[in-house]
């Protein structure tokens, strides 16, 4: 009996994780405590013109404890020329705040990123992930409700000059980013055991005002998720602009997602 409590506990736990993967924004729950995991995103950008910048960002992710998660990431790009280095981020969340029920649970979390980079700076929306050097520090909400999640950002993101190039004058170096994300467990309809592949569908929408001139985007990304014996994990994305009036290198774009998590690695 007791390990057939335990095993029903792993599944529901499983179930509750798995609706909190999102491809373009982080939930406010942590990895478990001492994992370790590899992600490598690869982002396909196109341009006003037939071409396409590509970007790939390997990541390392540490779960330190129940309340903390580290990240550290490098930035690639082709923007100039050959697939080259530019930079790197660092990114700490904090969970400050959890309610548990037998099928949701609501999740609070604040969270910091720092940047640099060495790409040239060519567009007005700031985006310390891989284009700008800079800093992000925000709050961000989850909430599950059976096989539905639902997660909200808010940011404040700043612009510094980039290595070899002096953030433009005539630029705002500063934003507020908004994001809301909805996650829906599509495949299996009942667990059974730990190797069942998950399918989840999401749907996500990023914002960002630009703080000294009020110029401002909206982008949809439509995803599909899929969660392999509950360790390893691929995304696809779509991202497309709805709405803009500032000036961006690029206005949609194909995101491949792929990631391996290794349970208790530092305990």
């Amino acid at each position: 009996m007791r390990y057939l409590i335990i095993l029903m506990l792993s599944l529901l736990s499983l179930q509750i994780n798995a609706q909190e993967l999102f491809v373009m924004t982080e939930p406010a729950s942590n990895m478990p405590t001492g994992s370790i995991g590899v992600r490598d995103m690869s982002h396909f950008a196109f341009k006003k013109t037939a071409d396409y910048n590509y970007h790939n960002m390997p990541e390392l992710m540490w779960g330190v404890n129940k309340d903390w998660m580290l990240h550290a990431s490098a930035f690639f790009s082709n923007k100039q020329g050959n697939l080259v280095l530019e930079g790197g981020s660092l990114y700490a969340k904090y969970r400050f705040f959890s309610s548990d029920d037998l099928h949701s649970h609501f999740r609070l979390a604040a969270y910091g990123r720092i940047s640099t980079n060495n790409a040239s700076i060519n567009q007005e929306d700031i985006e310390t992930m891989g284009m700008n050097s800079g800093y992000e520090i925000g709050t961000v909400a989850t909430k599950l409700i059976n096989k539905t999640a639902l997660s909200a950002s808010v940011s404040y993101e700043r612009a510094l000059n980039n290595q070899d190039y002096a953030f433009p004058d005539a630029f705002s170096n500063s934003a507020m980013n908004y994001t809301f994300s909805i996650g829906q467990l599509m495949y299996p309809k009942k667990y059974t055991n730990f190797k069942q592949t998950n399918i989840n569908g999401m749907l996500e929408f990023l914002g960002q005002r630009l703080n000294q001139n009020g110029k401002s985007y909206l982008d949809v990304v439509p995803s599909i998720q899929f969660i392999l014996n509950s360790q390893a994990r691929i995304d696809l994305a779509y991202r497309r602009q709805i709405y803009s009036n500032m000036e961006r290198t690029s206005t949609s774009g194909i995101l491949l997602k792929f990631e391996y998590t290794f349970f208790n690695v530092t305990n």
